[in-house]
């Protein structure tokens, strides 16, 4: 499968949840009672259709061409106050950080952020009260039940935003899928050229004494993303779910490295002006570049306002002291 075809952030489904089953209006009959009393039983619920977080699954691709999604209608009552059969739900199980909305008015619904999470996103139709329950001792022999009660049909969104504890930010061949290759088993595609990166790609990166943490490359902004220009705005969401934020600008950046950082900065802001108070760290890439004298005229140029780290994915540089400038943000009391 290409890069671009099995990851899926977005889907659209309709669904209907089950009927209700109708009430039984029965009388008790049998060969010692010739005129018993109702004994008519309740039918079953409908099938809800619920979301279920599952920790194993990373996109919604499995959903994609599933448009229609329709749980089973409940029983109806039988005699003897038996209840109808309860109607078959359609659990749809989805990745952490899926968000459920109504997409005719864009109303978030739910989250689901653990594993084994369940929402019911449409609720199904009760079933009906079968006569026993309106006896009374001047109406004691009712013959009429109530009926189940409809399903709810509705067009509904699943969207979502990935969880991870490190965010990577950063123009087209910043060098973030080449870190991410260093340092985590996946294995992105990677070229020299703007927008390699088409889909978000996420790795679990080992850190000392068994810990780890995971780290999202998040395809490249670019100036004018968060107004929808270039890939950014849609991938723009993926960075709100992240711990910490790891701005990446290349030595060879044709900006200073302030410059470019503000940029990135100022995107993330007119997105969403919370992003701006998410812990941030800036890593300076492609330094193996730079012989010593560079390397110090271009400290001069960083920002002093966040923590920053000049590496080189490619020669191994710096890896071991930006992980550990990582987890200490990741695990810095808010």
């Amino acid at each position: 499968m290409s890069q671009g075809s099995n990851f899926v952030d977005y889907v659209k489904i309709c669904c209907r949840s089950g009927h209700g089953g109708a009430g039984s209006s029965h009388l008790h009959r049998d060969k010692h009672t010739a005129m018993g009393g109702p004994d008519g039983g309740d039918g079953g619920r409908g099938g809800h259709v619920i979301v279920k977080g599952n920790a194993q699954l990373w996109t919604l691709l499995h959903l994609k061409f599933r448009k229609h999604v329709i749980a089973g209608d409940g029983e109806s009552g039988g005699s003897s106050q038996k209840s109808g059969k309860t109607g078959r739900d359609e659990i749809l199980e989805v990745p952490l950080g899926t968000i459920a909305k109504n997409s005719e008015t864009g109303e978030i619904l739910f989250e689901i952020t653990q594993d084994g999470e369940t929402r019911i996103l449409t609720e199904a139709g009760r079933g009906g009260l079968g006569n026993w329950h309106f006896k009374t001792s001047t109406f004691q022999t009712p013959r009429f039940a109530q009926p189940g009660e409809d399903g709810k049909e509705a067009w509904n969104v699943l969207e979502l935003k990935l969880l991870a504890d490190v965010g990577l930010v950063g123009f087209p061949n910043a060098g973030k899928s080449t870190l991410l290759s260093v340092v985590s088993a996946a294995k992105p595609e990677i070229a020299d050229y703007a927008f390699t990166t088409l889909v978000p790609n996420l790795g679990i990166v080992a850190y000392r004494n068994n810990r780890s943490f995971v780290m999202a490359d998040i395809p490249g902004i670019i100036e004018g993303a968060s107004q929808g220009k270039g890939l950014g705005f849609r991938f723009l969401r993926h960075i709100e779910r992240n711990s910490v934020l790891l701005f990446m600008v290349p030595a060879d950046t044709n900006r200073t490295i302030k410059e470019e950082y503000n940029i990135l900065l100022k995107e993330l802001q007119e997105y969403n002006p919370e992003l701006i108070h998410k812990p941030r760290v800036l890593a300076i890439t492609k330094s193996d570049m730079l012989d010593e004298e560079l390397l110090q005229e271009m400290k001069k140029e960083v920002p002093e306002d966040v923590p920053s780290i000049f590496i080189s994915s490619v020669a191994q540089k710096g890896i071991n002291e930006l992980k550990d400038l990582l987890w200490t943000e990741i695990n810095k009391e808010q």
